[in-house]
C-alpha cells in the first residue's frame, strides 16, 4: 500500500519530520505558491503549515482525502476552521509551543524598562558615553503585578520570584490555592494598579479584556510605573496608553503587540518612553521546533484514528446524530456559566437529561468545559484540551445523567459550585423542528429565552417600578432590549430579570443600574460560536 501523503507548505524544523516517521511521503510545496498548493492537495491525507499558507475554504475543498491540518503555532486565524469542519477535517495546533518563549519575552521587556537597555545601546553605537542618563532601578523588592495567572502568567511569576519581588495579579478565575501555590497574592485590578511598580499581561483578548487597562487605571497609577504587554494587541487602549506616557502618568511601557500589526501610523511609535518589539513572543528556535513537533506528533495520532490532544475541533469524533445539536447549545451554556461566575470555579456537574441519556453524552461534557474556558482562558480550547484546563484549575468534574425530564424532551444545565460556597447554574434546551436553542432556567428561576449574543441579568428585591427604572437607564444609554423575562420564586422575594439586548453595555451603565435598582448581582455576557 502506498504510504499516507503529508504535505508540508512552509519551512518547517528537521525535527518535526523526524517527528512524524517513516510511514507517511512527506512532499513539500510552497504555501504561498496558490497554484502549486491547490495542484497538491488533492492526494495528501494532513497538511502542516505556518502562518503565510492560507488554508481557506478554496484550498479545504481540493482537500479531497485530506483527513487533518495542523498549524506548527498558536494561531489559527489563516486556518478556515469552519469550513474543515464541515469537510470533516481535524484542525490541531501546537497551544503550548510558545509559552515559555512567550514568559521570557515578557521578563525581558521588564528588565530592559527597568534598565533602559535598548536606549543606552543605541547611545553606545552613535559613539556616546552617558552613564548617568541610564541610570535604572532594580527589581530587588518592587511589586511586580501579574494581570492574567494562567500558563504564561504563571512561568512569568515563577520566574520573577528569584528577583526577590512581591508579586500580585488579577485574575477572577485563578483559585486562591493555586495562587498560593505561586507565591502570589490575588487583588482587584484597581489595587493591582495602585501597587505595582511594574506589571505584565498574560490574559486572552475576548470583548471584556479589549480596552481593560485604560485611563481610569492609569489613574490609579505609580508615577513610576512600567507596564508591559506580550499578550494580546488591545487589552491595553493604546489611546490611553499614549496619554499616560506623554503626562508621565506612567514611567514606561514595552509592547509586543498591537491593535494594528505592523503599527505603521501608530503615535507611540514617536514617544521615547516605549519599547516595541515585532509580536516576538513565539519567535525563538526553540518554539518553531516545539511547534513542529507537536504538530507531526498530532498528525500521527490523527491518521492513524486516535484521539488528539491539541485538536480545535470535532470533526473526527464519534457522535450519535441525537446528541451532536447539543454541542453548541452546551458550549453557549458554558459561557453564560463562566459569566455568571463572580469568583474562581471549584466544581462543575454537567447534568444530561431525557431521551438522549440513552446515548453516549460525553462529548457534551467536553462540550460544557468548553465554553466554560474559553470565556477565561489565554489559550485555545477544544474539546479534547478542555478537561486539562479544569485539571489545571483545580475544578472537579462530573456528569450527571438520567433517561427522564419531566418538563422538557431533553434538558442540559451546568450546575457548579465557586470557590466561596455559591451555587450557580444554567440550563438550556433544543426545541422544535429546528432545534431553536433557548435557556430555560437560570440559578434555578425558571425562564425561556432563546439563546442571543447579548444578554444582562440582574438580581434583584421584587417590587413595584424596578422595570421602569432600568428600562429608562439602558434607555439613555442608547442600549436596545429586544426580549425581557422576569423570574421569581416568592411576591416580594428575590427576582431574576434576564434582557437579550442588540450591543455590550458599558461597565458604568452596568453599575448605575446596579445602584439604581440595589441589585445583588448584575452581569452583562456575551455569548459567542465557538
Amino acid at each position: 500500500m502506498a504510504k499516507p501523503i503529508v504535505l508540508i507548505a512552509e519551512e518547517l524544523s528537521p525535527a518535526t519530520v523526524e517527528a512524524l516517521g517513516p510511514d507517511f511521503d512527506v512532499k513539500i510545496v510552497d504555501g504561498t505558491d496558490r497554484a502549486a498548493l491547490l495542484a497538491a492537495l488533492p492526494n495528501a491525507k494532513a497538511l502542516l503549515v505556518r502562518s503565510a499558507t492560507q488554508v481557506d475554504a478554496e484550498a479545504i475543498a481540493a482537500g479531497k482525502v485530506l483527513v487533518v491540518v495542523a498549524r506548527a503555532g498558536v494561531g489559527l486565524d489563516n486556518v478556515d476552521i469552519k469550513a474543515a469542519t464541515a469537510a470533516g477535517i481535524m484542525v490541531v495546533n501546537a497551544p503550548t509551543s510558545n509559552v515559555i518563549s512567550a514568559a521570557e519575552l515578557a521578563i525581558g521587556h521588564l528588565l530592559s524598562l527597568a534598565r533602559f537597555l535598548p536606549d543606552a545601546n543605541e547611545s553606545m553605537k552613535a559613539g556616546e558615553w552617558q552613564r548617568s542618563k541610564f541610570t535604572g532601578v532594580e527589581f530587588f523588592d518592587k511589586t511586580v503585578g501579574i494581570v492574567g495567572l494562567g500558563r504564561i502568567g504563571a512561568l512569568v511569576a515563577e520566574r520573577l520570584a528569584g528577583f526577590g519581588v512581591t508579586l500580585i495579579a488579577y485574575d477572577p478565575f485563578v483559585p486562591p490555592a493555586r495562587a498560593q501555590q505561586l507565591g502570589v497574592q490575588m487583588v482587584e485590578l484597581s489595587e493591582l494598579m495602585k501597587r505595582s511598580d511594574f506589571i505584565t499581561i498574560h490574559i486572552p483578548k475576548t470583548p471584556e479584556t479589549t480596552g481593560l487597562i485604560g485611563a481610569a487605571q492609569f489613574a490609579h497609577a505609580k508615577p513610576s510605573l512600567r507596564i508591559v504587554n506580550a499578550s494580546r494587541g488591545g487589552i491595553i487602549d493604546e489611546g490611553a496608553l499614549f496619554d499616560a506616557l506623554t503626562s508621565k502618568k506612567i514611567a514606561a511601557a514595552g509592547l509586543d503587540v498591537f491593535v494594528n500589526e505592523p503599527p505603521t501610523d501608530s503615535p507611540l511609535l514617536g514617544l521615547a518612553n516605549i519599547q516595541m518589539t515585532p509580536h516576538l513572543g513565539a519567535a525563538t528556535d526553540e518554539a518553531q521546533e516545539k511547534a513542529g513537533v507537536a504538530v507531526a506528533r498530532s498528525v500521527k495520532l490523527a491518521l492513524e484514528g486516535e484521539l488528539v490532544p491539541d485538536a480545535v475541533n470535532v470533526a473526527g469524533g464519534v457522535i450519535d446524530p441525537s446528541v451532536r445539536p447539543g454541542l453548541p447549545l452546551m458550549e453557549k451554556l458554558g459561557q453564560v456559566f463562566a459569566g455568571l461566575a463572580t469568583h474562581a470555579i471549584a466544581a462543575i456537574d454537567v447534568e444530561v437529561r431525557g431521551e438522549i441519556a440513552h446515548f453516549d453524552v460525553s462529548a457534551l461534557k467536553l462540550a460544557a468545559l468548553k465554553g466554560v474556558f474559553s470565556a477565561v482562558a489565554s489559550e485555545q480550547v477544544s474539546y479534547v484540551n478542555a478537561p486539562l484546563h479544569a485539571e489545571q484549575r483545580g475544578v472537579t468534574v462530573r456528569l450527571v445523567t438520567e433517561t427522564k425530564s419531566d418538563e422538557y424532551r431533553n434538558l442540559l444545565t451546568i450546575r457548579g459550585t465557586l470557590v466561596d460556597g455559591t451555587q450557580i447554574s444554567v440550563a438550556g434546551t433544543l426545541t422544535g423542528t429546528r432545534q431553536a436553542q433557548k435557556i430555560v432556567s437560570i440559578n434555578d428561576f425558571d425562564v425561556e429565552v432563546p439563546m442571543a449574543q447579548h444578554f444582562i441579568v440582574m438580581v434583584y428585591t421584587d417590587r413595584p417600578g424596578i422595570v421602569a427604572v432600568y428600562g429608562k437607564e439602558f434607555g439613555d444609554a442608547k442600549i436596545n432590549i429586544a426580549g425581557m423575562q422576569i423570574a421569581r420564586q416568592t411576591r416580594g422575594g428575590t427576582a431574576l430579570s434576564i434582557l437579550t439586548v442588540d450591543s455590550r453595555v458599558p461597565e458604568d451603565v452596568l453599575e448605575r443600574v446596579a445602584r439604581e435598582i440595589d441589585a445583588s448581582m448584575m452581569k452583562a455576557i456575551e455569548v459567542v460560536e465557538l
